[in-house]
């Protein structure tokens, strides 16, 4: 993947988040129209994951390494 498509990817990602967490996106909807009643069903993704996609992608971008472990000395 490209540098702006994994950006793009990573934006996408943390807005979803926002969305979920802040309970901003439903899990369906229903309305009506002249012609009869539509419906459409949204699943919601695990936090966990998604936590984990953003993460992924982060590191992908080079925004993140990997954490070291501390330094301890032994006397």
């Amino acid at each position: 993947m490209s540098v702006s498509k994994l950006q793009a990817a990573l934006v996408e990602a943390q807005q979803a988040y926002l969305d979920l967490s802040t309970g901003a996106k439903g899990a369906s909807y229903a309305y009506t129209q002249g012609d009869g009643s539509k419906a459409v069903t949204y699943t919601q993704t695990n936090i966990a994951q998604l936590t984990a996609l953003i993460r992924q992608l982060q590191v992908q971008l080079g925004m993140l390494t990997r954490t070291r472990r501390p330094v301890r000395f032994r006397f």
